[in-house]
């Protein structure tokens, strides 16, 4: 009975130290996995998450919450560049935005993951200001070219995550 325990023991461990290193690799910080869009932690959250107040909608790949606070995570599967590209970093913060709203609650920041490279991006005010700057001016320029949607397969907008917030569904 003492070596099936202490058998139980070092499996229980080995099983423990396999799902550490699984997560480190994964980008994800400790904490409770709330929110994911993607498969690799099971099934996916198809709601986005949505402002209408400032027309944004989007779904990290993941949001974590660590006690009181929820941090969003990008995951990014090119080569980890020096340090986060723009382009990156204002869709991060675009998430930052979103989790204010719907969680009412200020990310402080938002991790971006690289294959074998985290980036901590600070949630800052400038960074929020320069955020909504940018939605803003998107806004004005789609209000300009009033692009139509980029397709006409009804099976691709059935399967698509803001069906619920586009006002040109099929």
């Amino acid at each position: 009975m003492f070596w099936f325990v202490i058998f139980l023991f070092v499996i229980a461990l080995v099983c423990w130290l396999l799902a550490r290193r699984l997560r480190q690799q994964s980008g994800l910080p400790g904490g409770r996995i709330v929110y994911s869009d993607t498969r690799l932690w099971g099934q996916p959250v198809q709601q986005p998450l949505y402002d209408g107040s400032i027309g944004l909608v989007g779904k990290p790949d993941y949001l974590v919450k660590q006690g009181n606070l929820w941090i969003p995570v990008e995951v990014k599967s090119c080569q980890p560049p020096p340090a986060p590209y723009d382009s990156h970093i204002f869709q991060l913060a675009a998430y930052c935005l979103l989790v204010e709203k719907v969680y009412q609650s200020r990310p402080p920041h938002g991790l971006i993951h690289y294959p074998g490279r985290t980036f901590q991006v600070d949630f800052t005010e400038a960074l929020r200001q320069e955020t909504l700057a940018l939605v803003r001016e998107m806004h004005a320029q789609e209000r300009k070219s009033s692009l139509p949607r980029s397709h006409d397969q009804t099976s691709r907008c059935a399967g698509c995550g803001y069906k619920s917030h586009c006002d040109q569904r099929l």
